[in-house]
């Protein structure tokens, strides 16, 4: 953990930041989205691409290795006095190789940083699932708490009516409908507790830790009540931001250097270099030899052909994510403003349903209303609680999302309101 921590401290991130972890003070979101970049198995899987792609780069920048060529006559018949044995010896080189070099080497560098890109956008990818795991993880954590609360009133009320039904001032009737209610709660908040324990599972698979591993969330998290985004653009910039549209321009500037260096392969093959050689009456000879490949038939035309369509293929999917990437952003804003109306008008109800539960509280202490009745509507109340939760979980996921979709480690003008974990315990 001390090897991790210093990790957090140095990483380096177009976008994500260096983080403190304490892990005495529970898992935060961010700390969450930096291990999971540190210790995510597929993350380092990806980061091995990298080692290959370099490879690649330094394997393009290396010349052809000159060749020599060697070959020995030994008269066999005929007249073979005062002959003597014939040779030749050659060393030529392809210098064609330093047309396209500078071609080549460009394209491997434009493709190593196309795969750093890649990799960042992945490791942000995984980052930002791992914060909304967490902010998962806490309003399902916050709907346990109150389906708690709602089982432990309704177990007392359930005594209360027990012992009502002993003294004959309540009806059987009464008894079944609380133990329902008490039922239903019950298996509310076993299903929360279920959907919990899954959720832990994701986020611990994210970070790349065992399934058994403790986790403690941070007090500290607050899921928002309410979103205001401002008024600045998302849009401006989004394709220098976005590094999967930065990945994609550095993956079509390579294949813009492959088209070259395919267009600068089409010359013909020239490979020259001295000669050497003695023949059967030991005259030498010193020269100079010059291989001239007629391009006749093949002109490179075919890889040419499929470099063009390659980078003709780049260009179209880097347009297409253009507009998806700024059509997803306007989907997570408007689903912000409708999340925004729906937690207000749930906090209404949840205002007049708490008038409603204390009213029905002193009635029924008081014998004016029925058992019934009181179960009900506490049951609605903690429902709609839960709910508003709910609502406060996925606009924290809808951030997160906007970030992921913007490249912005903390959006620009956002303002908002939260509520701190301590409201499942205000009810009335």
């Amino acid at each position: 953990m001390a090897a991790v921590r210093a990790r957090a401290l140095e990483i380096q991130h177009p976008i994500l930041h260096p983080v403190e972890l304490q892990a005495e003070e529970g898992l935060t979101p961010d700390g969450a989205a930096i291990l999971a970049v540190l210790l995510n198995p597929s993350l380092r899987a990806a980061r091995d691409q990298r080692d290959l792609a370099e490879a690649q780069a330094q394997a393009a920048g290396i010349l052809p290795n000159p060749v020599l060529n060697f070959d020995m006559e030994v008269p066999t018949g005929g007249d073979r006095e005062g002959k003597v044995n014939a040779y030749g010896l050659g060393l030529s080189w392809d210098v064609a190789s330093l047309i396209s070099h500078a071609a080549r080497v460009a394209e491997g560098r434009s493709r190593v940083d196309a795969v750093d890109m890649d990799i960042a956008w992945r490791e942000w990818q995984v980052a930002q699932g791992a914060k909304a795991a967490v902010y998962e993880l806490e309003g399902l954590q916050q709907q346990v708490a109150l389906f708690q609360q709602l089982d432990q009133r309704l177990s007392r009320l359930r005594s209360h009516v027990d012992q009502a039904v002993a003294e004959g001032s309540m009806t059987a009737l009464d008894a079944n409908a609380v133990r329902g209610a008490e039922a239903n709660a019950h298996e509310r908040m076993l299903k929360l507790e279920k959907q919990a324990a899954r959720e832990r599972l994701t986020l611990l698979s994210l970070m790349g830790l065992p399934p058994d591993t403790p986790i403690r969330l941070s007090e500290d998290i607050d899921l928002p009540v309410e979103i205001e985004l401002g008024d600045s653009s998302l849009h401006e910039e989004l394709e220098q931001r976005w590094l999967d549209l930065v990945a994609l321009r550095r993956g079509y500037e390579s294949q813009e250097e492959a088209v070259h260096a395919a267009v600068l392969e089409q010359f013909p093959r020239v490979s020259l270099g001295p000669t050497l050689n003695r023949d059967t009456d030991n005259v030498r000879t010193t020269g100079f030899g010059l291989n001239i490949e007629l391009p006749i038939f093949d002109r490179n035309q075919g890889k040419i052909a499929i470099e063009r369509a390659t980078r003709q293929q780049l260009y179209d999917e880097y347009l297409s994510r253009i507009a998806e990437a700024r059509s997803d952003v306007e989907k997570i804003k408007s689903g912000i403003h409708f999340l925004n109306e729906q937690i207000a008008a749930a906090r209404e109800t949840e205002a007049q349903l708490g008038s409603l539960v204390r009213e029905q509280t002193k009635a029924l202490e008081q014998g004016r209303t029925t058992a019934l009745a009181c179960s009900a509507t506490w049951s609605e109340f903690f429902d709609t609680q839960a709910g508003i939760v709910g609502f406060q979980g996925e606009l924290a996921r809808a951030i997160v999302a906007l970030e992921l979709a913007t490249g912005y480690y903390s959006i620009p003008g956002l303002a908002g309101t939260s509520t701190a974990p301590s409201t499942a315990g205000e009810n009335p």
